[in-house]
């Protein structure tokens, strides 16, 4: 931590612009973690990655979107702060999330909702590397920091209304994952939830993120096609 303030915390917030890292910052400086992360998740903005501190942030994003579970899940479903200062002991609420992030640089992780009155549509995510412990203060803090970042994230989605967000700048755009979809839809012959499924299930086999997978479809370096046992990826 800088010994940023609460109060310092809050007025960056207000007053921060969308950028790659931008809603970060102010969480980073002043609770004792490693990394964060903004995304929207869900049916009404989608499942994305909108603001993330580094690599890992994003990572730990990807895997949730893929999987459909983990502190974001439960975070947004239960509309309320999910602390885990032992993120690997929660194998039993998120198995598949746990598994993935088992070889990972990780110890703790807690999400905070994004919400705007009834609407639910995402999570800040924040992780450590070393254990580390929210006492209620902290988690308070950063739950109504995360209801400043939601109405950012809601006002911007609102913005965008009729305009090429993905040219907007959003460097974590999933654009490639329905382009990749439209591809394997065309080379396999099969409705867009299918194809979806194709590149998901191609993903977890490789234990890959279905983003790399999708950028190898649109680079062409795999393509899948039908066999008699069903579908097959050549790279």
């Amino acid at each position: 931590m800088t010994g940023t303030s609460f109060g310092a915390a809050m007025a960056a917030l207000e007053q921060s612009e969308p950028s790659p890292t931008g809603y970060c910052r102010p969480f980073l400086d002043l609770f004792p973690v490693s990394g964060a992360s903004v995304s929207t998740i869900g049916e009404l903005l989608g499942s994305e990655t909108v603001s993330a501190s580094d690599e890992l942030a994003v990572l730990l994003d990807e895997l949730q979107f893929d999987l459909g579970e983990g502190p974001c899940w439960e975070a947004l479903r239960h509309r309320q702060p999910v602390l885990a200062p032992d993120v690997h002991s929660r194998a039993d609420a998120w198995p598949a999330f746990a598994s993935a992030i088992r070889d990972q640089p990780l110890s703790s992780m807690f999400a905070f909702p994004l919400t705007v009155g009834p609407l639910r549509f995402g999570a800040v995510d924040l992780y450590s590397r070393e254990p580390v412990v929210f006492d209620r203060t902290q988690a308070q803090q950063a739950d109504a920091m995360a209801e400043v970042v939601g109405r950012q994230v809601l006002r911007q989605a609102l913005d965008s209304v009729g305009h090429d967000y993905d040219h907007a700048g959003n460097a974590y755009s999933r654009r490639i994952l329905h382009q990749a979809t439209g591809m394997v839809l065309a080379q396999l012959d099969i409705s867009a939830d299918d194809a979806r499924l194709v590149i998901h299930g191609h993903a977890y086999a490789a234990s890959r993120t279905t983003m790399d997978v999708a950028q190898e479809i649109i680079d062409g370096t795999l393509a899948f096609t039908k066999d008699p046992d069903g579908f097959e990826g050549s790279e």
